[in-house]
Formats: C-alpha cells, structure tokens, sequence
C-alpha cells in the first residue's frame, strides 16, 4: 500500500529537481551565448580602418607594377618573365617577389577583406611576410649581378612594391594579434562560466 506521506515525498523529490534543472538554464544559456561568440570571433576578423589601408596598399601595389622592376623590364614582365625580363636578365628572387606580392599582397588580401575570414588573413600575413624576405634578395640581386654579366639596379617599381608589402605586413599582423586578443578573452568568459555554473551545480546538489 502507498500512504499519502509517500506520495508527498514524491512530490517534494519532483519539485527539487524542476528547482534546480529551472536554476541551471540561465547558466546554460549563457554557455550557449559565450560558445557561440567564441566561435564568431575565431572566424571572424574585423580590421575597422585598417581596412582602408589595406586597400589603398593593394592599389599601390598593382601601379607598382607597371613601373620598371629593372631596366626596362615592369613588373608584369616579370610576372610572365617576357622578352624584356629576360633582357635584363631578371633573377629567380626578383620573379619570386613579383609572385608572391601579386598572390598574397594582392589576390590574398582582397579576399580577406571582403569575406573577413581570419584563415585567409594569417595566409595574408604569412605571405606578405615571405615577400618582404624576396623583395630584399631581389633589391640585392640587381646591385650586386654575377660577374661578367651587365644588369640594370632595382627600379623605382620594385622599390615601391617592397615597401608597400612591408606596409602591408605590419597591418595585417596587427589585425590577426587583435582578432587573437578578443578570441582569448572570450575564452576566459566562457570558462569563467563554466566555472560559475559547475559551482552552482555543486549547491544544488548540497
């Protein structure tokens, strides 16, 4: 037989538990919230006025190449190692250069700021980093050519494209380092409450 005492019991167990299970859903929904911040902000970068700047150096970047690389060799002729870049007898690092700051310093850098993905702005990053590395070598090649072998020295548009791509470098490197502030702050929200609710949790169960 059930005495009513039973059943009171049963009724008490149940109201504790709705108790409890009703104080942790505010906790869960903040779990929810700093997760789905998280993940927003590790996908996500947000370079504000940088961005302008990253498109005027784009811009930059494309006139440079239509200014002579060496001698009368331009950028492009480069790129696709012409007639006039085989003329001037245009060096492996000097073609490197030119490819790599049309790929990363141009191509790269568009499509990072137009779909603000952080992925493709580390490959911006990386890539214009390597350039500046390249367009050194390709500076030094052309004042310092192979014996016997006559070179015009590096034009004002190799110039010009190296220290746009050390422009570009340093602002892409300051928009991934703060994208990287926000994503560890809002990973030390999230285990904050984690902490929060395994505390509460704790409580209840006390």
């Amino acid at each position: 037989m059930t005495s009513p005492f039973d059943d009171k019991r049963h009724d008490g167990n149940h109201t504790g538990d709705s108790g409890s299970s009703a104080g942790n859903e505010p906790i869960e929904s903040y779990l929810k919230d700093f997760d789905a911040a998280e993940k927003k902000v590790a996908g996500e970068i947000d370079p504000g006025a940088r961005a302008l700047v990253v498109a005027v150096a784009v811009v930059v970047l494309l006139g440079s190449l239509t200014l002579p690389h060496s001698g009368i060799a331009n950028g492009w002729e480069v790129l696709v190692y012409g007639d006039d870049a085989r003329a001037e007898t245009i060096a492996l690092p000097s073609r490197l250069f030119v490819w790599f700051e049309v790929v990363f310093g141009v191509v790269v850098s568009m499509l990072a700021l137009v779909t603000r993905r952080w992925a493709l702005a580390w490959v911006a990053l990386a890539g214009t980093a390597v350039s500046i590395v390249f367009g050194m070598l390709a500076i030094w090649s052309r004042q310092t050519p192979a014996p016997g072998v006559e070179a015009a020295g590096p034009g004002i548009g190799l110039i010009i494209g190296w220290l746009t791509v050390i422009v570009l470098t340093f602002h892409w490197l300051k928009v991934v380092w703060s994208r990287t502030a926000l994503q560890l702050a809002a990973e030390e929200e999230r285990r904050a409450a984690a902490a929060e609710a395994e505390r509460r949790g704790d409580w209840n169960v006390g």
